[in-house]
């Protein structure tokens, strides 16, 4: 486990309140678990607090009513920008599933080495409980996932080597 200072703490609460009642798809556990374990790859690799706390709140953004504003209001703008570069620009209205993928992978494109990092803990977290309950979406998943990996390269090393590991086969 990592340092629970204050504003990890804040972090972790923050988003578990965000995110309650959700829970996460094939297992039904509290989706909380996702973001403590993207969370605690991040802070395993020497992460800065600031980045372990956009870890934790790594899909508010997209999965509750929460705003990047509110987001440097509690956090401050460095982990609200980081959130904004992991979260995904693209919608259902943006287009078929290949477009929408497309434009998330030239938008981290440009994102932080933290960001980077932050999605290459995420993707890991992902991959074995969707290769797990759901083979037929997992060669989807991989695959997009894999033209997904070369965006990711200045992020941690050590979670890079991970996740083209995770992503091998199927």
């Amino acid at each position: 486990m990592w340092k629970m200072n204050p504003l990890v703490e804040d972090a972790r609460d923050f988003a578990e309140r965000a995110h309650k009642g959700q829970t996460r798809k094939y297992t039904g556990a509290a989706y909380i678990v996702h973001p403590v374990a993207v969370a605690a790859s991040v802070a395993g690799v020497g992460a800065d607090d600031e980045t372990v706390a956009a870890a934790l709140l790594h899909d508010v953004l997209e999965d509750t009513g929460c705003t990047a504003a509110r987001l440097a209001r509690l956090f401050g703008v460095r982990v609200a920008r980081i959130v904004m570069q992991v979260t995904n620009p693209s919608t259902w209205a943006t287009g078929n599933r290949a477009a929408r993928k497309r434009m998330d992978r030239l938008h981290l494109r440009s994102a932080c080495p933290e960001a980077k990092t932050i999605k290459l803990a995420d993707v890991i977290d992902n991959v074995e409980s969707i290769k797990e309950h759901d083979p037929k979406f997992a060669r989807v998943y991989l695959r997009e996932k894999r033209l997904l990996l070369p965006f990711l390269r200045e992020g941690n090393t050590s979670l890079y080597q991970i996740a083209v590991g995770v992503l091998e086969g199927v």
